[in-house]
């Protein structure tokens, strides 16, 4: 999205950076499980797991 504009032109998104790349910070667990699904790189879906571990509530054993 950012590629081949430049700061002028550029429409502000909440939810990229100025690089045109994806924040993952404001979605919830929901909308990371969905985006895992749909990734194909293995890069992204490395970011979504991730993500998704630092989120995903510890269940204690009883």
């Amino acid at each position: 999205m950012a590629a081949g504009q430049n700061q002028r032109n550029r429409k502000n998104d909440p939810m990229l950076t100025k690089t045109g790349k994806a924040r993952l910070g404001p979605l919830n667990v929901a909308q990371l499980t969905k985006l895992m699904e749909s990734a194909t790189k293995p890069k992204i879906k490395d970011k979504v797991r991730r993500e998704l571990s630092k989120r995903a509530p510890v269940v204690a054993p009883a």
